[in-house]
């Protein structure tokens, strides 16, 4: 079989078996579409079927959790992972906990991870993560129940060596820590066994900001590409957690104005900029609306609905809330805003006709699994201290992080010019992460 009728093969079977996993299938489709080029000029991998063993994971892990609400009421949700891919080093990726979670959008997040993690060079494998629970609305020993007991099963399939969790939507530092505090219990201290964890137990300086700054140590990178800077430049951001914070900081660090964040309800555009320390304050320490930032900051306006349909002035964007939050109708708003680049801080956040009209427009886009890789290639030097036993300083990760993202976007840009994409990010991204990868399984045999 020739590489073009493997790929046709390939895809009309993915699309006849994942045909209830449209999240998992859409991801499948982008990046056949980008590594076209290097089936072709590999034979092995077709003769190794990588791609079909590739599309697989090396395990799905599926669980009852139950836990007790305040009123002492038995309730219950299903907890998941999902352990990809190995062939680069233990599975690695985070843990979402929100009504939404299925194995549809797992897969997609932990098929992504598997390059995402492959293109930040750190040794890590690609994994996924989480629980159909919603903690909005919960109360801390809520909370703090249910992570026990979601641990007290996914204990027996992680490891500082063999598959090392962290963070998501929905699950944030107080999350990590009950989790952290049942593993604990039941298997004995091992910090390296999750990420993202606090400083007093092995968590790393920098991580909280790593995936938003990330995010913009990216874009400065395609600007820079373009012979432009973030200096002055107006940006869309949306989401209102730690990506979203941390890129409205970094860019104005860096000269940018950050106008707008939001959450599931809303938004806010503070053509001034966004007060990061305010926001902090309502979303973190409070856990409030973003109404509450609009009630104390008069420059702010707060909307309903979504801020990508929103007709203002902007040079770049930053969606940083979740899969699919932009449309084609709202792609199209965003090329009439005047968006020129646009950094994925969030996991697939572009559906495929809104990814198809912003690059029809000349929109550079900066692909999630590698604009939003500064979170994982953290955690993996988090990984590191705790097997070092050493902590580094704040300056030192930031600048690890400074030059991943430097050598993320340098493979990316050489991959897609090598391969005919010219300018192709999204591509590039693919191919880079895919190869490291493909060639690993090669190595490794028939597993």
């Amino acid at each position: 079989m020739n590489a073009q009728e493997y790929i046709k093969v390939t895809q009309e079977k993915w699309h006849k078996q994942y045909e209830a996993e449209p999240e998992f299938i859409q991801v499948l489709d982008e990046f056949l579409d980008s590594v076209a080029p290097v089936i072709e000029e590999h034979p092995e991998y077709v003769e190794k079927n990588i791609l079909q063993i590739l599309a697989i994971p090396e395990r799905i892990i599926s669980f009852r959790v139950p836990w007790t609400d305040d009123k002492g009421n038995a309730q219950v949700n299903t907890g998941y992972r999902v352990q990809f891919n190995s062939a680069l080093g233990p599975y690695k990726g985070g843990l979402r906990f929100h009504p939404t979670v299925n194995q549809s959008i797992l897969k997609f997040l932990g098929f992504e991870q598997i390059f995402k993690n492959s293109l930040t060079g750190q040794p890590i494998g690609g994994g996924k993560g989480g629980a159909d629970f919603n903690p909005k609305g919960k109360s801390d020993n809520e909370i703090m129940r249910f992570c026990q007991s979601f641990m007290t099963e996914l204990q027996k399939y992680i490891g500082p060596d063999k598959d090392v969790p962290a963070g998501d939507i929905g699950v944030g530092g107080r999350e990590i820590g009950f989790l952290f505090g049942q593993y604990k219990k039941l298997r004995g201290f091992e910090n390296g066994v999750l990420t993202g964890k606090p400083l007093l137990y092995g968590g790393s300086l920098a991580r909280t900001e790593a995936t938003g700054y990330g995010a913009v140590y990216f874009l400065n990178e395609m600007l820079q590409a373009k012979n432009d800077t973030i200096e002055g430049k107006r940006a869309i951001i949306s989401g209102a957690g730690n990506v979203a914070i941390y890129a409205a900081e970094k860019l104005q660090e860096l000269g940018g104005i950050a106008i707008s964040v939001s959450d599931s309800t809303g938004y806010i555009i503070d053509e001034t900029g966004i007060d990061v320390a305010l926001l902090r304050d309502v979303k973190e320490v409070r856990r409030e609306r973003l109404t509450a930032y609009a009630e104390a900051k008069s420059t702010a306006s707060y909307f309903e609905g979504s801020v990508w349909d929103h007709e203002i002035a902007a040079d770049l964007a930053i969606p940083a809330a979740t899969q699919n939050e932009v449309k084609k109708t709202q792609a199209d708003q965003l090329v009439k805003n005047g968006v020129k680049f646009i950094s994925e801080g969030a996991n697939m956040p572009l559906d495929a006709p809104a990814t198809e009209t912003l690059l029809a427009n000349d929109v550079y886009i900066g692909p999630a699994k590698a604009a939003n890789a500064g979170g994982v290639a953290v955690s993996a030097l988090e990984m590191a201290q705790n097997s070092q036993r050493q902590s580094w300083t704040f300056e030192e990760v930031d600048g690890m992080l400074q030059d991943i993202m430097k050598n993320i976007f340098s493979e990316s840009k050489e991959a897609a010019s090598t391969y005919g994409k010219e300018d192709n990010l999204i591509a590039g991204a693919n191919i880079a992460g895919f190869k490291k990868v493909a060639d690993a399984m090669i190595s490794q045999g028939l597993v």
